[in-house]
C-alpha cells in the first residue's frame, strides 16, 4: 500500500471547499461518497461566496490582530460569531486569549457584513 506524503497544509474556509468541489464536480460529474456528502454540508451550511469571504478576511487583518492567523479568520468567517458569546465559542477550540476591545472590534467588523 502507497504511503502518500503530505506537501503542504493550509486552513481553508467553507467557502474554498465549496468551489473545490465544483471544480471537482465539472471534472467529474460522479462524485464519490465523500465527496458527495462534503457538497451537500457546504450547501446546506456556506452562505458566502469566495470574493465576500475574501473581503471580510481583509477586513479582520485590518484589525492588525496579532494573535489571529488564517485558520482563526476562516474560522471567523465560516461561523460569523454576532455576540460575544458566539466568539468565544468558535475560539474556544484554540489556545489564544483576546481582549474585550479585540473581540468587541471582531464582533463589529462581522456586523458590518452581515446588515
Amino acid at each position: 500500500m502507497a504511503n502518500p506524503t503530505v506537501l503542504s497544509s493550509k486552513p481553508l474556509s467553507l467557502s474554498d471547499v465549496k468551489e473545490a468541489v465544483e471544480r471537482i464536480e465539472k471534472r467529474n460529474p460522479e462524485l464519490g461518497l465523500l465527496t458527495q456528502k462534503t457538497k451537500e454540508y457546504c450547501d446546506a451550511f456556506c452562505t458566502l461566496t469566495v470574493k465576500q469571504k475574501d473581503e471580510i478576511v481583509e477586513a479582520l487583518r485590518s484589525l492588525e490582530i496579532t494573535r489571529l492567523r488564517d485558520e482563526h479568520l476562516f474560522k471567523l468567517v465560516d461561523f460569523m460569531p454576532s455576540t460575544e458569546e458566539e466568539l468565544r465559542i468558535v475560539m474556544q477550540s484554540y489556545p489564544i486569549t483576546l481582549s474585550k476591545t479585540d473581540k468587541n472590534s471582531i464582533i463589529a467588523k462581522i456586523k458590518e457584513f452581515k446588515a
